[in-house]
């Protein structure tokens, strides 16, 4: 067996959130190593912007930071 024949998903959630994770919140996993390969080369040839447009655009988490700060409500 190769070691690219094994994948793992280390969580760092226990009980209902685990068993909520993997069978509601997740929905779709994709094995990008080309596309890193692809974005690491530009980087590094200096071509930052076409880095990035390799790249998913993110969305801050829409939560209250008072949600987000642990003893806060």
């Amino acid at each position: 067996m190769s070691l690219y024949e094994i994948r793992a998903l280390r969580l760092g959630l226990g009980g209902e959130a685990t068993r909520r994770y993997t069978d509601e919140w997740v929905v779709s996993i994709t094995d990008v190593p080309e596309l890193a390969k692809r974005v690491h080369s530009l980087v590094r040839e200096g071509d930052q912007a076409a880095a990035r447009e390799l790249l998913p655009v993110e969305e801050p988490y829409p939560a209250a930071l008072g949600h987000l700060v642990p003893g806060q409500a």
